[in-house]
């Protein structure tokens, strides 16, 4: 990366898309925590309840796979800017329906916006991070979080008073789509660097092979170990938030009230992560603080399993908060460095091992906890996450950023 001063623009690219992330990250918030009422609303049974959830990363996978093939022909920008009030919109249709049809068509819509969403999202954060000539990602995957507990609170509240998911819903999404479409308007696309292109989104001065919006070709067996990373760091992640109120309370015979508290920390200590996680990899490098993240994930994991009661229990998902917010954005930022001329594509297809791991790791730790233990079943997401210390070096800037593609394949693969 170049040392580059940001201009005003840049700023305000950054900026915008920040506001998209913090959206992004209330509304994902609020489907997620009032799961339980959009069962009771619709009537879903347990058994089918999980085919409904498992449909939505599902569907994403797909989402982030047709927005690898639109980014050719549309630029990311725009795809971000129609696509983000579609998720909102569907979020209010899955709170204010009455027939299951209604929910399956509502959740559909969600989990195909969804994965063009963060897709896109984050290959404009890419984009804008080798512009600045620094790490900047993880500064929007804090305001992801940010997000993320803005939006848990508000649902608190709503389920708190009893609020009905349509009264819940519709102000939250009247506010947020506007917001997001007037941000939109300062998105930076492909070519974010030295001059500027006053009659588009786009910044112009550098080569699209720099930029990312070239035509190099993705490798799969390059782009493997990042997938692999960013399918343990969201298996670590869905065991959160799937299983930790449960482990308090069944396991560690915790108070219902108390239950509900682990998440919530997991995402303070996450935004925190995320808020000085920029100022680490400037000081020590993506490799270190990626092998950091990983270690504290994994004692957290092994101090949750191992826990004689509910506040170490707390104790082990406050390191896990800590650990596992670095892995994703530096994961992303490192597919950038590996195919600067083909970085729209990476950051799709590794996208869709975001929702692999989200799918595999709740049924994973639900079966090993029913036929073993939870106590053993956190030991499996641990193991995983420790795996990211073997593809540490991955996320190493390499001379390949700039061409050398016999340098790429020597420093990357070294799975």
């Amino acid at each position: 990366m170049t040392d580059t001063r940001p201009t005003p623009r840049l700023r305000r690219g950054r900026a915008s898309l920040a506001v998209s992330f913090f959206v992004q990250g209330a509304v994902f918030a609020l489907l997620v925590t009032r799961i339980p009422a959009l069962q009771d609303r619709y009537g879903v049974s347990d058994g089918l309840l999980p085919a409904f959830l498992a449909a939505v990363p599902v569907l994403a996978g797909v989402g982030s796979v047709a927005t690898e093939h639109l980014v050719k022909r549309v630029r990311p920008g725009l795809v971000l800017r129609w696509v983000q009030p579609v998720v909102s919109v569907a979020l209010l249709a899955a709170g204010s329906g009455s027939a299951l049809w209604q929910l399956a068509l509502a959740l559909a819509v969600f989990g195909l916006s969804v994965g063009a969403l963060d897709a896109s999202m984050n290959m404009l954060g890419v984009t804008l991070q080798h512009a600045y000539g620094r790490s900047i990602m993880l500064g929007f995957h804090a305001v992801y979080s940010l997000g993320g507990i803005v939006g848990a609170s508000l649902a608190w509240a709503g389920a708190h008073w009893d609020v009905a998911l349509p009264v819940l819903y519709a102000p939250l999404v009247a506010t947020l789509v506007p917001v997001a479409l007037f941000a939109s308007r300062w998105y930076m696309d492909h070519g974010a660097g030295k001059g500027t292109d006053k009659g588009t989104d786009k910044v112009v001065g550098e080569s699209d092979q720099a930029s990312g919006s070239g035509s190099g070709a993705v490798s799969m067996k390059l782009l493997l170990p990042l997938c692999l990373v960013m399918s343990f760091a969201y298996i670590g992640d869905s065991t959160v938030s799937n299983w930790s109120a449960k482990y308090l309370q069944d396991v560690l015979h915790s108070s219902e009230q108390l239950a509900t508290v682990p998440y919530n920390v997991y995402m303070v200590t996450a935004l925190l992560g995320r808020t000085f996680g920029d100022l680490g990899v400037r000081r020590f490098g993506a490799v270190a603080v990626v092998r950091a993240g990983t270690l504290l994930a994994a004692g957290g994991f092994a101090i949750v399993a191992a826990a004689p009661g509910a506040w170490v229990g707390m104790a082990g998902f406050t390191l896990l908060g800590l650990g596992l917010c670095v892995l994703v954005p530096q994961t992303f930022a490192a597919a950038g460095r590996l195919f600067p001329g083909a970085s729209d594509a990476a950051i799709a297809r590794l996208n869709i091992f975001n929702y692999v791991g989200f799918l595999i790791g709740s049924p994973l730790v639900g079966a090993l906890g029913g036929a073993w233990n939870y106590r053993g079943a956190m030991l499996v997401p641990m193991v995983l996450v420790l795996a990211t210390l073997w593809y540490a070096r991955s996320f190493a800037p390499t001379p390949a950023r700039y061409g050398d593609g016999h340098e790429r394949s020597r420093t990357v693969d070294v799975g």
